[in-house]
């Protein structure tokens, strides 16, 4: 499963909304350094979809604000 994603990194609270089936956006604590935020993005889609972290992979995005990813079940 595809999914599009837009992060805001460096957010108080940390949250996850569903914008339309496949699109999403996703706040985080972690800023954008050193791929900390793009980590915490991946283990908090683990934990919402039930996938391992691996199981999850950045399609297109990797360094900026709007994603695509891929999603193994």
């Amino acid at each position: 499963m595809r999914i599009g994603l837009k992060v805001i990194a460096g957010a108080k609270r940390e949250r996850l909304e569903k914008i339309s089936e496949a699109s999403y956006r996703i706040k985080v604590a972690s800023p954008p350094e050193k791929g900390r935020a793009n980590k915490r993005v991946i283990e908090l889609l683990a934990a919402e979809f039930g996938v391992r972290k691996r199981d999850i992979i950045i399609v297109s995005g990797e360094t900026g604000n709007k994603k695509i990813l891929e999603i193994n079940k």
